[in-house]
């Protein structure tokens, strides 16, 4: 895990506006949210097995997650390489991948080590430029 030195760490926006921007930026909700807190997510790399993703966790100061109106805290984006298996698993959840009845495999590796480090801290610190630059756009940004 690289942690980035970006002026989001600690701004406060709406969730809503949050998620309009993303949309186009080529951000998703992480999987493991709940109404209290999440991540945003970005693919920076995807080689066979390895993705390489900038991750933007925050938590909820006002509300929940699932409303427009939630307000939400960023906290301090960071890079992460994830290895998951390439191809089809042996066990009982293979039919599942194979149908699509299952989204994810499990990583092999969540925290895989990262090689050239200040390419991928400077491809992360990019994105998350573009996401801030799109909320000061909408001018939603706010710092706590």
């Amino acid at each position: 895990m690289l942690k980035l030195q970006t002026e989001l760490d600690g701004q406060r926006a709406s969730f809503g506006v949050v998620s309009d921007c993303i949309q186009g930026l080529g951000y998703h909700l992480g999987g493991n949210w709940d109404y209290h807190k999440g991540c945003f997510d970005h693919i920076l790399c995807r080689e066979g097995g390895e993705t390489i993703y900038v991750r933007i966790p925050f938590f909820v100061t006002d509300g929940e997650l699932d409303e427009y109106n939630a307000s939400i805290e960023f906290e301090t984006p960071y890079v992460i390489k994830h290895v998951v298996h390439v191809g089809l698993d042996s066990d009982e959840s293979s039919l599942l991948n194979a149908t699509g009845f299952s989204q994810f495999q499990k990583p092999i590796d969540p925290d895989g080590k990262i090689v050239d480090k200040n390419r991928w801290i400077h491809a992360g610190e990019v994105a998350v430029k573009e996401l801030i630059d799109c909320l000061h756009a909408q001018e939603h940004l706010k710092s706590s």
